[in-house]
């Protein structure tokens, strides 16, 4: 198939969902398909066989465009709908991939462009735009009522956890949501130098890794007060990589408030591609989120090492993975520091739950088993397009034959009437002619 894909946010960038993007256009072109990427006019040219980049016009004054909703994405926004219409003006696509807000601009579309329309869902976007502005909650049903139309008129909707599917479901029963979840991220080039943790912290501590920004939801918080609770007996080091500098300042003096300097290094951002070798270098892995919908990026990852990962107990973690795979503690920091410290302590649990980490990562959020899902998903869009074809051959329906005339039979007939002149012997009479029925 020839698919048009739609990406409102640069590419390539190394972040979430340009990874994720990527990722997907390396399994599409895999699959055979031909991928033409319509995205913003940032980010690095890459080079995959059977992908090409179709980007919106550079805009001057838009420039390192940020994560989420902003000014500058609607700005870019508003570029890409015109370019849409460009390209579908002059390529024939089979089907239009549509990421995030970007599946409006194709429903736009559809209204006199009939074309298989995948919605490919990261995330809510109405629950985003009230996490970042309370005030919109006293509109929630119209941003809801945005979302139902992208469920209802996508031919298929592919959400990137069942969280999300469950929301699908429950706003339009029929949608029939086919969940693809994210997958690790794989190696960077293997003699790029990168920090040496156990050269930080000696040989016999076991290292504790946090990687993520340090946005409130991602509990950075949480993971300090437990760590300020774990026996002072126990030897181990908290590394911290990411966020930004002003947050990596502000949680360091955090540190310093608890009395946990000595236990907490801050190293700030690392590239993404490093990620893998920094986690090999961990012996326990935190995710210690307090609320949120999607499945971090970072978590299939974290499965991947085989490592043992130590994360909260809310939906957005065990929805991909469960108590055998992964150290599950409530968003408390009694329970948190508890779990914390029994991983310190043994070390035949950090190996089993890390051995039960990789076997599902490999089951189920390794590139064959995302391209194998991405296969599905495409499977059921060929079903959809052979449905329009037939609907397309149909010949135009015959004209309804013209109704004959109605006639009654004899006995129900109605009965005739006729106006008769009076004979001459009644013409004398004052009285006007008569009706006459049948019978009289």
């Amino acid at each position: 198939m020839r698919i048009l894909l739609m990406a409102p946010h640069p590419f390539f960038q190394e972040r979430g969902t340009p990874i994720a993007c990527r990722l997907l256009c390396e399994a599409l072109c895999e699959l055979g398909h031909e991928v033409d990427l319509l995205t913003y006019h940032e980010g690095e040219d890459v080079v995959i066989s059977g992908l090409r980049i179709r980007r919106i016009p550079r805009i001057p004054f838009v420039k390192d465009i940020p994560i989420g909703f902003s000014f500058k994405k609607l700005v870019c926004d508003a570029f890409m709908f015109p370019v849409l219409l460009w390209r579908l003006a002059w390529t024939r696509y089979d089907v239009i991939h549509a990421n995030e807000e970007s599946v409006f601009m194709a429903l736009v579309v559809r209204a006199f462009m009939r074309k298989p329309l995948v919605y490919d869902m990261d995330s809510s976007m109405a629950e985003q735009l009230m996490e970042k502005w309370d005030g919109l909650h006293t509109i929630r049903w119209l941003l809801e009522g945005f979302e139902r139309l992208a469920f209802r008129y996508s031919d298929v909707v592919m959400p990137v956890c069942e969280d999300l599917a469950a929301k699908a479901r429950w706003m339009v029963p029929e949608s029939m949501p086919f969940v693809v979840e994210d997958i690790a991220l794989p190696d960077g080039p293997p003699d790029e130098k990168v920090d040496n943790l156990r050269g930080l912290c000696g040989p016999n501590c076991p290292i504790v890794l946090y990687v993520g920004n340090l946005e409130t939801y991602q509990g950075m918080d949480l993971l300090l007060e437990a760590v300020s609770r774990v026996p002072t007996e126990l030897t181990f080091r908290l590394f911290v990589i990411g966020g930004a500098p002003a947050a990596v300042t502000a949680y360091a003096a955090v540190a310093e408030e608890k009395k946990i300097a000595d236990r907490v290094l801050f190293l700030g951002a690392r590239p993404v591609r490093q990620l893998n070798r920094y986690l090999a270098q961990a012996d326990i892995l935190v995710s210690p989120r307090i609320k949120g919908q999607n499945t971090p990026m970072k978590v299939y990852s974290y499965l991947a090492s085989g490592k043992p990962v130590l994360a909260t107990r809310i939906r957005s973690h065990t929805q991909a993975m469960d108590e055998a795979s992964a150290c599950l503690a409530d968003p408390l920091p009694a329970t948190f520091a508890a779990a914390l410290t029994k991983l310190i302590q043994n070390e035949e649990m950090r190996e089993q739950y890390g051995r039960a980490g990789a076997a599902l990562a490999a089951e189920r959020y390794s590139m064959p088993a995302f391209r194998d899902k991405v296969a599905q998903v495409y499977e059921r869009v060929a079903e959809v397009l052979d449905r329009m074809e037939d609907e397309r051959r149909k010949p135009d329906a015959p004209p309804l034959p013209k109704p004959e005339s109605i006639s009654f039979p004899e006995e129900r007939r109605p009965p005739a009437f006729k106006v008769t002149k009076p004979q001459d012997s009644e013409r004398d009479r004052p009285s006007s002619d008569k009706i006459h029925f049948p019978g009289e």
